[in-house]
């Protein structure tokens, strides 16, 4: 569609003013060298409402415009909200041998149960989301999806989707592709787990769903 975006990787170039704290002291949180060569785990600065961007330089009609568009909201929508919300429209699945699926979320608790997809042995697929942001900007975006088979995890994946500015219209993104296993032993019904969450770590979404791998015909 017109209106939706393929997001292959973060799409705000804003992220850097998310935070209300100054270049230096983020440079100075980002990362430390310890003596033995091990560094530090990043801790972001705290959230700040975008409200608080938009009133900088606010005289400068040009710049304040500039800066909604790059934003994805005006200041009239905005009542000083900080955390940013993301929420998931649709999960599809796309693959070599069966196109392309998709499903609305959320679940209901019928469908949660049920085979939501089936795929062959040995074939290729990848997940395809449609998701909106609105209130902040969500910084890290990373999901990881994890596999069991008779209650033993099996496989579990990870990935960045990515940095995202709040906008009216959704997001689509794919996300890394994945093979399913071959073999007699590989076939079955798998039950997973679809996790969201930030580099605040907020979850943003959790995914329960079964899926099958069949016989290659």
């Amino acid at each position: 569609m017109e209106d939706e975006k393929i997001e292959e990787a973060g799409s705000s170039s804003f992220a850097g003013e998310e935070r209300e704290n100054s270049r230096d002291e983020e440079e100075d949180e980002i990362i430390h060298e310890f003596d033995d060569g091990s560094f530090a785990k990043f801790v972001p600065p705290p959230l700040v409402p975008l409200q608080h961007h938009l009133e900088k330089d606010k005289d400068d009609e040009s710049l304040r415009r500039w800066k909604e568009k790059l934003l994805g909201c005006v200041e009239g929508e905005l009542n000083g909200q900080v955390e940013p919300e993301v929420t998931f429209h649709s999960i599809g699945i796309m693959s070599n041998h069966i196109g392309e699926s998709n499903t609305p979320l959320p679940l209901d608790e019928s469908e949660s149960s049920k085979v939501l997809f089936s795929l062959k042995e040995g074939s290729q697929y990848r997940f395809k989301l449609t998701f909106t942001v609105k209130h902040n900007i969500v910084s890290g975006l990373a999901y990881s999806n994890t596999v069991w088979r008779a209650g033993v995890q099996v496989d579990q994946s990870e990935g960045m989707l990515g940095t995202f500015a709040p906008q009216q219209h959704p997001y689509v993104h794919l996300l890394d592709e994945e093979i399913t296993p071959s073999g007699a032993l590989a076939r079955g019904v798998y039950p997973a787990k679809l996790r969201f969450m930030d580099d605040d770590k907020k979850c943003h979404m959790e995914l329960s769903y079964n899926f099958e791998i069949i016989k290659r015909s």
